[in-house]
């Protein structure tokens, strides 16, 4: 898992509220045996027109379709973002199509989970802030933001600032770019001597004289 301690990047607005998982990633694409692959499904019906002759095509009225946010690492949302089931495909989509961290005021508590346990810095500020940060990335052409994870601050160049909380042991994992496997691996060492241990007194050992 990729490190995170600060990311500057432009800002991409989804201002949709209760956006769950099966809009993040449809269920159709969840037969796949991969972790990778997933981002080119990222909101995969609302890329996409529905009805008409141009049916399938992108629709350029969505932000992620929109040249001005192409490479965009920050996601801001409304509220309730990955309500839903409890797919960790949802994560794994987000972090395949290139988002380091979503903002929004509120997140469903499995998918915040989720998140953080594949690298993505999920971010809750209040209403009001999220409001302002949305609107200026529909304004402003190359709108950024800078996340400094370090620092637990989310920062623009024209004056905002705003902190936010973070439980500590996710944020020592996503600093140092640790997943499940990641800290296990940091045993390894232990888990080892203990295998070895474990086999001579259990299997190599005579048990009778």
């Amino acid at each position: 898992m990729e490190p995170f301690r600060t990311l500057t990047s432009i800002a991409v607005p989804l201002d949709r509220a209760n956006v769950d998982t099966d809009q993040i990633i449809p269920k159709q694409f969840l037969k796949r045996i991969e972790r990778s692959g997933y981002g080119e499904f990222l909101f995969y019906d609302w890329r996409r027109i529905q009805e008409g002759p141009n049916a399938g095509q992108p629709d350029t009225s969505f932000s992620l379709n929109a040249p001005r946010y192409a490479g965009g690492k920050i996601l801001i949302a409304a509220r309730n973002f990955g309500c839903g089931s409890s797919r960790e495909h949802a994560a794994w989509a987000l972090s395949d199509f290139g988002f380091r961290a979503v903002i929004a005021p509120t997140f469903a508590d499995i998918f915040f989970s989720n998140a953080g346990k594949n690298g993505i810095v999920l971010i809750r500020l209040s209403e009001e802030d999220v409001a302002l940060l949305l609107d200026r990335a529909q304004q402003q052409e190359g709108y950024q933001l800078t996340v400094s994870l370090e620092d637990q601050k989310v920062t623009d160049n024209q004056g905002f600032e705003a902190g936010f909380d973070i439980d500590p042991f996710r944020k020592y994992c996503l600093v140092e770019g640790l997943d499940d496997i990641g800290l296990t691996l940091r045993h390894a060492a232990a888990l080892d001597t203990f295998e070895k241990q474990h086999d001579h007194a259990n299997w190599l050992k005579p048990k009778y004289s």
